[in-house]
């Protein structure tokens, strides 16, 4: 899927979703929030100025966020990304009520949309992740000069000496059977079994 593509899956197919900010001890916080908007710029919500996501938000603009759906484990599509946010004030306000009729709801009359401010997730990364398909499939992503960041695991060529010890013990079956092994990344569980069986140390671990 292109990048924008995901994005447009998590704002309109998903929508609500929980965020994470740090509060003023450095402790992390979650809340539900809805995404708005999303185009090429990058995702857009909103929140008001008396709350304390607003004052996390304007005290370290970065966030991070997962949203998902599907009827159970094996339907299940997720989505998470961690990037720079910045207020754009009103800019959008009047489209994303249009485009979100339900808002009107929550803030029936111009006056009370006073307190509203239009945030943007203008810079980003992050992954999507199918468990709707077997075997699973999991992409990187970035935008607005974010850096897509691999990781999982990966074997080192020089070090592989073909046993068959990680496909054997692979949950879905994404390592090649030649030789050197490789492991195809849109698949892999990320669950360490090769790191942990390897018998020469030939399977890194990589990103955080």
């Amino acid at each position: 899927m292109t990048t924008q593509e995901i994005l447009t899956t998590l704002q309109a197919d998903i929508h609500s979703t929980v965020f994470a900010t740090l509060d003023a001890h450095g402790l992390p916080q979650t809340c539900v929030i809805d995404l708005m908007l999303a185009d090429a710029a990058g995702l857009y919500f909103l929140t008001a100025r008396g709350k304390a996501f607003y004052a996390r938000l304007t005290a370290k603009p970065f966030v991070a966020l997962t949203g998902m759906k599907g009827r159970d484990t094996l339907s299940t599509l997720a989505i998470s990304l961690r990037g720079a946010v910045r207020s754009i004030g009103k800019q959008r306000l009047a489209e994303i009520f249009e485009k979100n009729p339900y808002m009107a709801k929550i803030y029936p009359t111009e006056k009370s949309r006073d307190a509203l401010e239009v945030f943007q997730i203008y810079k980003g990364e992050g992954e999507y992740f199918d468990l709707g398909q077997l075997p699973p499939y999991r992409q990187c992503f970035s935008f607005g000069g974010g850096t897509a960041r691999e990781s999982g695991y990966r074997i080192d060529p020089d070090k592989c000496i073909g046993c068959q010890g990680c496909r054997s013990v692979c949950p879905a079956g994404c390592i090649s059977a030649s030789v050197p092994r490789s492991i195809d990344p849109a698949h892999c569980l990320h669950c360490g079994n090769c790191y942990r069986i390897c018998p020469a140390g030939a399977v890194e671990r990589r990103g955080g």
